[in-house]
């Protein structure tokens, strides 16, 4: 019997209240021969959400923090743990998830097909709108925004199993050794992108991350909400190009991230997030900050053994946000992509002549 580790994203605030209980259903309905067991941190909520949790969970192991150290460290503490408890597999689940009866069954089944094979994300589909998919796997634009493949279409009839260059937060599975080997969430993100890291991070070190198509969960997202938080986004998203790209990648990027910076700072007065754009560039402003940068960096490149020509075929020249979708993003999107295009073979030419 294959002993499954389920980490549910941390309690915090009234989430236990809005969503634990039939996340926690869904998971004893699994089917096959699985040994569960759940974890979750709880990052400092209320006492009376702790007990809510504590109630509506008798069977899990409860980790508390009595600070909030975010979505990536709440996750880490607990995989942390089912690592130490030697469990077969490993998988990360967000609490407003809701999975069929054949979920995990089917994301190991997937796991299991190919060593080379890192992380496992579910088929997701809109929680408020059944048949319209949440995501078919993560994309990322080559300027580190990340996004949800096939957000709020109609489910492909062929859909099949397939790469994706990396899996969503809220639904992501491992083996034991592959969190060993690859690690755990970067936690200076805090929130948002560590998926996007932990995935490229794979793909770096000759690991897949592929989808599993008959692995069917629920999710209860909300992008307009998800990017009001646009601190942590927008300084995320390059964190992750700063840790993953290669010297020349990030030199050939250089001219594209300076235009879309001037795009960003005109945007965020228009949006009334110029202080949060302000606050991104203090980050990178600041020389601890940066040693952090350059330590990760280091980490990263020194653990690759696959260049870049191999991973940029997964990365897109395209932005596709449908909420914020205008004239502005249809007008540049064929030129980033053509950019794009460029920067590929440029780093094809490079990473055979070295």
């Amino acid at each position: 019997m294959k002993k499954i580790a389920i980490v549910i994203s941390p309690n915090w605030r009234d989430y236990a209240k809005k969503y634990i209980d039939e996340m926690a259903e869904s998971l004893r309905k699994q089917r096959g021969e699985l040994e569960i067991k759940i974890f979750i941190t709880d990052n400092e909520s209320s006492d009376e959400s702790f007990y809510f949790l504590k109630k509506s969970l008798l069977e899990a192991c409860i980790i508390r923090s009595k600070s909030n150290g975010g979505y990536a460290k709440g996750c880490n503490d607990s995989i942390r743990k089912a690592i130490e408890e030697k469990f077969d597999y490993i998988a990360v689940f967000s609490i407003h998830a809701v999975l069929e009866p054949d979920c995990i069954k089917e994301m190991i089944k997937v796991a299991r097909s190919d060593d080379n094979i890192a992380f496992v994300q579910a088929l997701m589909m809109l929680h408020n709108q059944k048949n319209k998919v949440s995501s078919l796997g993560n994309s990322t634009h080559f300027l580190g925004f990340g996004y949800c493949e096939g957000y709020k279409k109609e489910l492909p009839k062929d859909l099949e199993e397939k790469d994706i260059f990396y899996p969503s937060g809220s639904s992501i599975l491992a083996r034991r050794e592959i969190w060993e080997k690859v690690g755990l969430f970067d936690e200076e993100f805090w929130m948002y992108n560590e998926d996007q890291e932990i995935g490229w991070r794979a793909w770096l070190m000759g690991y897949r991350c592929v989808l599993a198509p008959k692995a069917l969960m629920y999710n209860k997202f909300d992008f307009l909400r998800s990017i009001k938080k646009y601190y942590w986004m927008d300084r995320n998203r390059i964190l992750a190009i700063l840790f993953c790209y290669s010297l020349p990648a990030l030199i050939l990027i250089a001219p594209a991230f300076i235009l879309m910076e001037i795009g960003l700072i005109l945007f965020s007065f228009k949006t009334g997030w110029f202080a949060e754009k302000i606050k991104v560039w203090k980050y990178f402003l600041s020389i601890k900050n940066w040693k952090y940068i350059i330590k990760r960096r280091r980490e990263n490149q020194k653990s690759r053994i696959v260049k870049d020509r191999e991973i940029v075929r997964l990365i897109t020249g395209r932005i596709w946000y449908q909420e914020v979708d205008d004239w502005k993003l249809r007008l540049i999107n064929p030129i980033f992509s053509l950019y794009w295009r460029s920067v590929r073979v440029l780093l094809d030419i490079f990473d055979k002549i070295c």
